[in-house]
């Protein structure tokens, strides 16, 4: 089971950036797919999730309007649009894919992707 996440990088504030996580090793398109963030001497928290029925979306309130979560099941791949970017927003951010197979709940989770919003 693989979780790739790429993308990150630094960005002035107000920029964009979009990041990818690609899976493998479980099956994606019956998977609830989440981001999550984690900054510095933070918590990890949740920023949005994207459901594998009808791929409605959820947003943490912080990010709803700025942030937008999307997938493509061809591709084994979530993405997040992140715009209006804030210094704010600088965290790792994480990949996590939630299901069942075979009767069993799985929870996965990627390595992270560094975002950080500066000038």
């Amino acid at each position: 089971v693989q979780l790739v996440e790429s993308g990150g990088a630094l960005v002035q504030p107000g920029g964009s950036l979009r990041l990818s996580c690609t899976a493998s090793g479980f099956t994606f398109s019956s998977s609830v797919m989440k981001w999550y963030r984690q900054a510095p001497g933070k918590e990890r928290e949740w920023v949005a999730s994207i459901n594998y029925l009808d791929s409605s979306t959820d947003y943490a309130a912080s990010m709803t309007g700025r942030f937008t979560i999307s997938r493509d099941n061809a591709k084994s791949t979530v993405y997040l649009q992140m715009n209006s970017l804030k210094p704010e927003d600088t965290a790792v951010y994480y990949c996590n894919a939630v299901g069942a197979a075979d009767a069993t709940w799985y929870d996965y989770w990627g390595q992270g992707t560094q975002v950080t919003v500066s000038s």
